[in-house]
């Protein structure tokens, strides 16, 4: 070996784990149990912010867990191109098996190239049934090592902390075959795993630390985006002078908010900062949204929308699932959107834009409310991104053109013209099936085709004013028309079309 090569001092660094699986299999659950049992005592219930990540201590060796709202913000991060977990865990119920959003990511685990681990959860459950997970599994191509695989599956139950200790095992023991190891002497790199906007201490990021060791005072850049750092706290809440690999880390210091899911890079001094910020710029890249024009969107109807949210990866989330709704009738338009709570100027981004405004894990300053009340601007907020997802839906079918379903609800034979006005003509009848119905409308139909459309003004049967009349009874009628040459001639024999609508709500 020669003895110019430059030396690299390599050093082990804790495994970084992301949990992936169907909504409501237990995946904020298990990341629980595992905080309330592996952080050290009297430390994690001081945790009250949640910050995208935590590390966990089991058997002497730390853990680094990513504590993302779910596979959407994950998939996020990696579109982005940045490899920013080591392992991942698939969490699946012992009761339910492989679901859609299990199979997606299983996807996205197989994109990203990376080991994982099924913990099967729930197991407690009466109507638990690992083997049907397993043979779920292998019909997605995943074989667990029980069935001939190379995939380790751990039984485990999150609410009964039943388990957890082998699953941390089989962490440990996944990493410690990867070789996971980092040059701490090389300048500080790291990925943006969540931002937030704290009225306290201004913009706050959260950065999951890559290569080297990062210190107060440090220059990072983010994209276009510089900041100098003022002070770092871990995943406690404590402050800290430095980080190293593997270690998530509160930020601040940022003039506005890097994008999650971003690199970072460490500058010498504020100089090189920005002219690697410069270097960075990239117009199609400028916003987070894919924001087209109007003319864009081939003459299609467009809802406007400004999007508020409580941290940058719920946009990064909203983005992703948004951006599966397809329409041929209907598009959408992000005209605005930023973190924190909805304001004023968001009301008048949106009454400039003819938007509306929509918050996720958000909620609305008093004055922004009042103005929108009086501009006619609609604000909805959401708790859960589904709910939120299909209220876009919704709001999207509402400006598609109305489907009107014609119920026939009876015929009549025209017997009998006896006079015409303006916009109506006064008819005799007899009903040949079902009923004739005062305000509904009826089509004049000319054997197959329909002549003209109108409505039963006035309904008679012996003389008698009548809201319906029956089958085989004679009836007279006042037909109205919304104008004069919408009049057909109407003849002896004609036969009357009577119809309710029923609207037919879009889907998209």
């Amino acid at each position: 070996m020669s003895n110019t090569e430059p030396t690299i001092n390599l050093a082990v660094r804790p495994p970084v784990v992301v949990i992936l699986g169907h909504v409501d299999h237990g995946k904020t659950k298990l990341l629980d149990t595992i905080r309330k049992t592996n952080v050290a005592e009297g430390e994690s219930g001081g945790i009250t912010q949640h910050i995208g990540a935590y590390q966990a201590e089991f058997n002497g060796k730390s853990i680094t867990f990513l504590d993302t709202p779910g596979h959407e913000a994950f998939g996020a991060i990696r579109a982005r191109g940045t490899k920013v977990a080591d392992i991942a865990v698939l969490v699946v119920a012992a009761d339910e098996g492989v679901k859609p959003q299990t199979k997606e990511a299983i996807k996205i685990i197989k994109e990203a190239n990376i080991p994982f681990i099924v913990a099967i959860n729930k197991t407690d459950k009466d109507s638990a049934n690992s083997q049907r997970v397993r043979q779920d599994l292998a019909t997605e191509e995943v074989l667990s090592e029980d069935w001939g695989g190379k995939v380790p599956v751990v039984e485990v139950s999150a609410k009964e902390n039943k388990n957890i200790d082998s699953l941390l095992d089989m962490i440990l023991l996944v990493a410690e075959v990867e070789e996971l190891k980092e040059d701490k002497l090389s300048p500080a790199e790291g990925v943006i795993i969540e931002s937030h906007l704290d009225k306290r201490r201004g913009y706050v990021a959260t950065a999951l630390i890559q290569k080297g060791i990062l210190k107060i005072g440090d220059w990072i850049v983010v994209g276009t985006v510089v900041g100098k750092i003022k002070s770092m706290e871990n995943f406690r809440g404590k402050a800290i002078e430095s980080a190293e690999p593997s270690q998530p880390v509160v930020i601040m210091g940022w003039q506005v908010a890097p994008q999650i899911g971003r690199s970072f890079k460490y500058a010498k001094d504020k100089n090189q900062a920005s002219d690697m910020a410069a270097a960075n710029v990239n117009i199609k890249e400028l916003l987070l949204f894919l924001v087209k024009p109007k003319e864009d969107h081939d003459g299609k109807k467009v809802l406007n929308i400004v999007f508020k949210t409580d941290v940058s990866s719920s946009l990064e989330a909203i983005e992703s699932v948004i951006g599966q709704i397809k329409s041929e009738e209907v598009a959408y338009n992000v005209i605005g959107y930023d973190i924190g709570n909805i304001g004023e100027s968001d009301v008048k981004t949106a009454i400039a834009g003819r938007a509306q405004v929509i918050g996720f894990r958000v909620g609305a300053d008093k004055s922004s409310e009042k103005l929108a009340e009086r501009d006619g601007i609609k604000i909805a907020t959401f708790d859960v991104i589904y709910d939120l997802v299909e209220y876009v839906r919704e709001e999207m079918a509402k400006l598609m053109d109305a489907q009107v379903k014609k119920n026939i609800v009876g015929k009549l034979k025209v017997l009998a013209i006896f006079k015409t006005e303006s916009k109506s003509m006064i008819v005799g009848g007899k009903v040949i099936s079902g009923k004739a119905v005062r305000g509904t409308k009826c089509d004049i139909m000319k054997g197959e085709d329909v002549m003209a459309s109108c409505r039963i003004g006035q309904l008679q049967h012996d003389k008698e004013d009548v809201t319906e009349v029956t089958d085989g009874l004679n009836a007279g009628l006042r037909l109205d028309f919304a104008n004069a040459k919408d009049m057909p001639e109407i003849k002896e024999g004609d036969i009357l079309d009577i119809y309710e609508e029923e609207d037919i709500k879009n889907v998209i």
